[in-house]
């Protein structure tokens, strides 16, 4: 208890057994590195090798895990020289799986691991108790300092010497203790005590939850476990090895399986262990099936120390069903597809847009892209509203995002939290500038539409911009901009390819309004080899075109589209719709899909444009009754 306050390892055990992690020390061998090394001091020479074992075993479902410590006291670490940095080798050890556990977003507990002196305190005394007591005491003291939640006081080969290391601990502080010695296949102690023996000595000492751990593997384990159980009422732990290693081509191999471990969790939780995990050999992927035997164990046994009752577990709550409809990116590359713009709302109700989604759903439409604050001026997030029509809707949203309004920082924090709300789909544009607003705002740009696709492959990478672990890569899908009119042809290729290179996976144009710059824009991208949108924004009169070829950078009517919109008159819309679907026939065989623009948010005008390339033929529109309504 602390202050008051139930501490949350007993607040978990009370909901059903707990799962820990796996081996650090076999990990790191069988990922290369040899056992000459010293893997404690990993914690500050092989950071992000360490980070990324803890992130392994929080994604296979821990609950626990413990710092990679186990041999972090002063005796273990002098035979490498480390005898001066017991401090900083614990301390940075609690604060790489503490930032594990930060950066996977889960609600883990850090268990700061003690592993014995190395020498046994009999019969030779090679260190006095006072001498193992001081060293059990700095060690426990540095991992204190790091913030740990507990600690794991594990493969001690003697009562005597967990004793001395459940005391250190408890001289410094009264947080939790799981205490677990090491057993022999005989069924002993390291030093001959019997599990009786051990257990008795658990029930009268300081820790919180007791057991075994190491040992020669499941099997061995369980039996230890039992007979632990008839002389102890405390909480249980049991964290096997996978089984007895051989060597193969000079290798230690371990041979139980992921599968093996996880037929033996039902046995362990029927002896009342309440903390289960698994020690040398084990690996994320045991840890994994470890988590969905727990799960689907209908009946759990608990100690009496916790819960005196069986508890059947809820049934998993059924999936929510798959959505329905066409699928932006499983599609892209492989058939036409059609996307529609829609801007966000200017105040606080998004139930226009919403049935702007609707709609292009409806009519057959593969996914609506949604504007960051287009033309620099304030409107609802991007993301907010993307989140809604994926949820409300069930129609892929393609998010706009700029470089604009955002510093490096803000850039990926909205991109992770973009993640986390399901939407995947992202262009990466550089954004128009805020002059061209009315909101007085100024320019970041800390990047722009190339550092931007660099920021979210490397998301994808599963780091952030710096290189750091952000845990679990995402899964973004990146498209960029494409400028087939640019003034500068050579200079609008290059970033292109630079998008490319930088992760880039589709690439919408800017509108167009005849074929020539298309098709020589797609004789110079081809080799690029990602899908390329046709980008068509329908005219609405004589005033727009011309607003439009003037005034809008990157856009170019050709002039017999003027003088066309001029002759429509107050047809102008429609004059507007024949020119974009004119352009879509002719462009439809070298394009992998259509990307409409609308005007004045008249979606519905974008949808006039497609009628005869989706599934259902379009009725007759009245566009001006549609933007009232």
């Amino acid at each position: 208890m602390l202050m008051g306050i139930e501490h949350p390892l007993f607040a978990r055990l009370k909901q059903g057994p707990l799962l820990g992690d796996g081996a650090i020390g076999t990990l790191l061998y069988q990922r290369g590195f040899s056992f000459e090394r010293c893997f404690d001091e990993f914690n500050l020479t092989e950071r992000d090798v360490i980070l990324r074992i803890h992130q392994d075993y929080l994604d296979a479902g821990s609950q626990l895990i413990e710092t990679n410590t186990f041999g972090g006291n002063r005796a273990r670490l002098a035979a490498h020289g480390l005898e001066k940095k017991v401090r900083d080798i614990n301390f940075r050890g609690v604060k790489l799986a503490r930032e594990a556990r930060e950066v996977q977003g889960v609600d883990a507990l850090v268990g700061g691991a003690i592993g014995p002196i190395g020498r046994a305190l009999k019969p030779r005394e090679a260190y006095s108790l006072k001498e193992s007591r001081d060293m059990f005491e700095e060690q426990a003291a540095a991992l204190l300092e790091g913030g740990v939640d507990l600690f794991v006081i594990e493969t001690m080969p003697s009562v005597e010497e967990l004793g001395v290391a459940i005391e250190a601990v408890r001289s410094l502080c009264d947080l939790p203790i799981i205490a677990q010695l090491s057993f022999t296949h005989e069924g002993l102690s390291m030093t001959g005590e019997t599990p009786e023996q051990v257990g008795e000595f658990l029930e009268r000492s300081d820790a919180d939850v007791v057991g075994a751990n190491c040992s020669v593997g499941p099997q061995n384990l369980l039996e230890v476990i039992y007979r632990l159980a008839q002389v102890v009422s405390k909480p249980l732990s049991a964290v096997p090895n996978a089984g007895i290693p051989r060597i193969v081509g000079r290798r230690f191999v371990y041979t139980a399986s992921p599968e093996y471990f996880a037929s033996l969790v039902g046995p362990f939780l029927a002896n009342g262990v309440q903390f289960l995990g698994g020690c040398c050999g084990t690996t994320p992927d045991h840890i994994a099936m470890m988590a969905e035997a727990i799960e689907s164990t209908p009946l759990l046994v608990a100690s009496s120390a916790t819960v005196s009752d069986v508890r059947e577990r809820s049934a998993p709550e059924e999936d929510e069903p798959k959505r329905e409809g066409p699928r932006f990116i499983e599609d892209l590359g492989k058939r036409f597809q059609i996307s529609v713009e829609l801007d966000p709302p200017k105040g606080t109700n998004p139930a226009k847009i919403l049935k702007g989604a609707q709609k292009c759903k409806e009519r057959g439409c593969d996914a609506v892209n949604v504007g960051d604050s287009p033309m620099a001026r304030v409107r609802m997030s991007a993301i907010a509203i993307c989140a809604l029509i994926e949820r409300e809707i069930g129609i892929d949203a393609i998010l706009h995002f700029t470089c604009r309004d955002r510093n490096l920082m803000g850039i990926q924090s909205d991109l992770i939290g973009a993640h986390a709300l399901g939407v995947k789909t992202v262009l990466a544009i550089t954004g128009d500038p805020p002059s061209l607003g009315n909101s007085y705002a100024t320019g970041v740009y800390d990047v722009d539409a190339i550092g931007l696709t660099k920021i979210l492959s490397e998301l994808n990478q599963g780091r952030d911009y710096l290189g750091s672990s952000v845990g679990k890569g995402t899964d973004f899908n990146i498209g960029v901009a494409l400028n087939p009119v640019a003034d500068d042809w050579s200079v609008e290729l290059d970033r292109f390819r630079q998008k490319v290179e930088g992760g880039a996976q589709f690439a919408f144009t800017q509108p167009l309004y005849e074929m020539e710059p298309l098709e020589r824009c797609l004789d110079d991208v081809t080799k690029f080899d990602i899908p390329v949108f046709l980008g068509l924004l329908p005219l609405m009169s004589s005033r727009h075109a011309s607003f439009m070829h003037n005034e809008v950078p990157g856009i170019e009517v050709p002039k017999r589209h003027l003088e066309m919109m001029e002759a429509a008159g107050d047809n102008g819309a429609d004059a507007g719709v024949e020119i974009c679907r004119e352009l879509l026939a002719k462009a439809k065989e070298l394009v992998n899909g259509v990307y409409l623009m609308p005007s004045f948010g008249r979606y519905e005008t974008c949808l006039r444009v497609i009628d005869g390339f989706t599934e259902r033929p379009m009725e007759a529109v009245d566009v001006e009754a549609e933007v009232a309504g």
